[in-house]
């Protein structure tokens, strides 16, 4: 399977509130949240969706209320404190991850159309149609709109759904986008990372990754962390278009699919090998890591000095570990794989699985 990625450059790494409007949490994606959680989860509520089928993007979550999409064909709103139903709107089987700005909804389906959506009732405002599957999550570049597509192509819309540019790659897109500042990203499927103009759509250069991207990256100041299909971890120095560090299990190398999370000095990245990795962001080297019982495709989120991660086991093993050590100090089991990745609330996570169930832990 050829994939791509979209991401986009980040001055600074921005101040994190309490929504999660996009896959990452922020326009970095870094997949960092900043609520207290408390020091044991408990399953405050679990929502189970009208067909069991699979929860694979993270969800939105936006002034108390979750969305979030789902291969049974219907887009959820679903209320935050009490797990409830709010609406539901059936569009097509869906594997991205909605994304929330301004009172509107943005999602793509399998089929390839995008829609964007009002967030109090689901109803369809426009839609947009590409020619490939859409698994990436959508974001934002001022009242613009960036989404990718396995059509090969990244797409700029206007507010009102119109196209403002498009930019050609040599192969799908898959990664979410993430968009601060004048500057985009196009990585994988050529194993290339293409630095565009996100104003005008125009190439900047690109740097070789030596494989292509399975993952959305994330970006902190003037470095670009990803994963790769060829089962290595990346960072690239954006502006001077170089790769910075390369970082490879020294046993049983698998693909890293889910995004990794970055912190002030670690890179945490999940791996196909069954295993969570901690990267020291300025060397590549690895500080630690932890086995699961399963592979870890669902990306991992860090809220303090934790992180929080799921996995593909058939028992769906859901395990809080120590940020500086890796060192168990919780595991959940949702008794099926965890194929969502998780978003954080203002005090609580969410998470999908292979059963279409969706939990919030938290404090009951």
């Amino acid at each position: 399977m050829r994939v791509c990625l979209l991401i986009a450059a980040v001055f600074a790494t921005p101040a994190l509130g309490a929504d999660w409007p996009v896959f990452r949490g922020n326009s970095a994606m870094t997949g960092v949240g900043s609520p207290k959680l408390p020091d044991q989860l408990e399953e405050r509520w679990v929502f189970q969706t009208k067909v069991k089928d699979t929860i694979e993007g993270a969800p939105a979550v936006v002034d108390g209320v979750v969305y979030f999409a789902s291969m049974d064909r219907h887009l959820y709103a679903v209320d935050l404190k009490t797990g409830k139903e709010i609406w539901s709107v059936r569009l097509a089987p869906m594997k991205a991850s909605p994304a929330v700005r301004a009172g509107r909804i943005y999602v793509g389906d399998v089929e390839g159309k995008f829609y964007c959506l009002e967030a109090k009732t689901g109803q369809l405002v426009w839609s947009f149609e590409t020619s490939g599957e859409i698994i990436a999550g959508a974001n934002f570049h001022k009242e613009r709109i960036l989404i990718g597509s396995h059509d090969s192509t990244l797409y700029c819309l206007e507010a009102d759904g119109k196209k403002a540019w498009e930019l050609k790659i040599d192969g799908p897109v898959n990664g979410a986008a993430v968009v601060i500042g004048d500057r985009t990203f196009v990585a994988g499927c050529d194993s290339n990372l293409h630095v565009v103009d996100v104003l005008t759509g125009k190439s900047l250069g690109m740097v070789d990754l030596g494989g292509q991207a399975a993952a959305t990256a994330a970006v902190v100041d003037d470095r670009v962390y990803v994963g790769t299909m060829s089962n290595t971890v990346i960072a690239v120095d954006w502006k001077k278009q170089k790769k910075a560090w390369e970082f490879e299990a020294p046993k049983r190398q698998q693909p890293f699919y889910a995004s990794a999370a970055v912190t002030d000095q670690l890179v945490i990245a999940g791996s196909r090998d069954k295993k969570v990795y901690a990267i020291d962001r300025a060397t590549g080297k690895e500080r630690w890591n932890f086995l699961t019982e399963g592979s870890v495709d669902a990306s991992p989120v860090v809220v303090g000095n934790r992180i929080y991660v799921g996995c593909l086991s058939d028992t769906g093993e859901f395990y809080v570990l120590d940020l500086a050590t890796g060192k168990e100090i919780q595991k959940l089991e949702f008794y099926s794989a965890i194929t969502g990745s998780v978003a954080v609330g203002p005090d609580c996570l969410i998470v999908g699985t292979e059963k279409g169930t969706l939990h919030c832990l938290g404090k009951k």
